[in-house]
């Protein structure tokens, strides 16, 4: 915060002139994913940030990629001869965490339903409460959507989304099912805990991610170590239970983030813009 001052009434708050929003960049590129040495760098800033939060007993609860911004968001162009149009690579990968108007503290009211639809958690979407795991879930799908490209459960229905959770990640628990069953599709068994597979909302043109294979099918490169790390911490950030979902303390240790650990490696790649701070 560099100052603020009192404009009719209104609290205005000036910050530091960013960039785009890392969605925005996405969109303008035709959506052509980050490389992954890119998705290391603005992943580990955006798990050090919230990390902070955390650690202050604050949960954000409206992570997405809307929400991080570049510092600057200048971009390399280059035509791509195969697919015929310009392609764009940022220069600069630092990125900041913005829009704190639904930050809560764990001392304070907490509405029952938080986050955008695309980055909600489980537990959220069930009415089982909700607390900081939350914002690991949807720094597990803003990662995903960093490296494919596009959003990993694209949907605007509760049934819709817990369905296509369970096709690309396995079964929810029974015990967080079974505690709001009056939201849960009418084709949920409960004693099988399992959709049937007749359900309108597992398959069908309305959800193109479904599949019967699990998150790893969206690995680029399976034979690569990074590519593995990369999906060994989304896996850990999209575990179901939010008492078993990964910490972002332990997400910083990742081995996923270790080419960054070093102290040549936390000047920017590009720019030498220090990110250690």
């Amino acid at each position: 915060m560099f100052d603020w001052f009192d404009y009719h009434g209104h609290m205005c708050i000036s910050f530091e002139l960013l960039g785009l929003s890392t969605f925005d960049f996405l969109k303008e590129n035709n959506y052509l994913p980050y490389p992954i040495h890119q998705v290391r760098h603005m992943a580990l800033q955006v798990c050090q940030a919230v990390k902070f939060l955390h650690d202050n007993k604050l949960t954000h609860t409206d992570l997405k990629p809307e929400n991080i911004l570049f510092v600057d968001s200048d971009y390399d162009l280059t035509y791509n001869v195969e697919k015929k149009r310009d392609e764009r690579c940022v220069k600069n990968t630092s990125v900041r965490v913005v829009d704190f108007g639904s930050a809560t503290f764990d001392s304070e009211h907490h509405s029952t339903i938080v986050s955008t639809r695309h980055y909600r958690a489980p537990e959220v979407i069930l009415e089982l409460g909700w607390s900081q795991p939350c914002d690991v879930w949807s720094i597990g799908c803003i990662i995903f959507e960093y490296y494919v490209g596009f959003t990993l459960f694209q949907t605007h229905d509760n049934k819709e989304h817990l369905a296509m959770m369970e096709r690309i990640l396995g079964p929810i628990p029974s015990r967080m099912m079974v505690r709001k069953t009056r939201i849960l599709c009418p084709f949920y068994r409960h004693t099988a805990g399992s959709w049937e597979e007749s359900c309108p909302h597992t398959a069908g043109p309305t959800c193109p991610l479904l599949s019967p294979s699990l998150l790893k099918k969206y690995m680029l490169n399976n034979s690569n170590d990074e590519h593995q790390q990369l999906f060994d911490l989304i896996e850990g950030m999209l575990e179901y239970e939010p008492s078993k979902r990964m910490s972002l303390s332990d997400a910083v240790k990742h081995p996923f983030f270790s080419p960054l650990k070093s102290d040549h490696a936390l000047k920017h790649w590009d720019t030498g813009r220090d990110i250690s701070r």
